[in-house]
């Protein structure tokens, strides 16, 4: 069984940490999550981050998803931008176009733009790499945030979150993936790898 672990920012972190540990609940086996509670955490940490002008990005599939949601909510003018991991990634040479989804879509100038990369679950940190490579191809921006659903921990890379609506511990055989209903109503799916 998982637990969730500290939900304060990592150690020597200064952005905001995010949720509580209230959103989260514990069952046999399985680690349940609110999904709903916590993009209206996530929905508060991107209006912190943002700045006049910014632009969000989601992260293929489960980040586009969010940064869709948030641009909404947030009455921001023009749409949000959709990026792919596909082209960048240290295993494609493995996996190829395979389960690439939605190619990367940004209707704005990436020069000079203050940008917040969305992303359902952050873990190892390589698909964030890919992604700012990808970014990097369309331009330079002025600066870059990452704002996250989940922070699983488990980092591969020196990469961390400018704002996590919660971080949980969940052991390396079971993965966690975002589903949004018909509706728009997010869930979460914990399976095993």
């Amino acid at each position: 069984m998982s637990n969730p672990s500290d939900a304060g920012p990592p150690q020597g972190a200064s952005a905001p940490s995010g949720g509580s540990a209230g959103a989260l609940a514990a069952s046999v086996g399985a680690l349940l999550l609110d999904a709903e509670a916590l993009y209206r955490e996530l929905l508060r940490g991107v209006q912190q981050l943002s700045v006049p002008g910014t632009r969000l990005v989601g992260i293929t599939s489960g980040g586009a998803w969010l940064a869709e949601r948030l641009h909404g909510d947030l009455k921001l003018p023009g749409n949000a931008g959709v990026i792919s991991s596909a082209m960048h990634r240290d295993d494609f040479a493995k996996r190829g176009l395979s389960g690439a989804g939605q190619q990367t879509q940004l209707d704005f100038d990436v020069n000079a733009s203050h940008i917040i990369l969305l992303d359902d679950v952050l873990y190892t940190g390589r698909t964030i790499r890919a992604v700012i490579n990808e970014l990097f191809d369309y331009g330079r921006p002025a600066s870059v945030k990452l704002a996250v659903l989940v922070d699983r921990g488990g980092r591969e890379l020196p990469l961390q979150a400018d704002y996590a609506a919660a971080r949980v511990a969940l052991p390396d055989a079971q993965s966690l993936a975002l589903a949004r209903d018909d509706a728009g109503k997010f869930t979460f799916k914990v399976e095993e790898a």
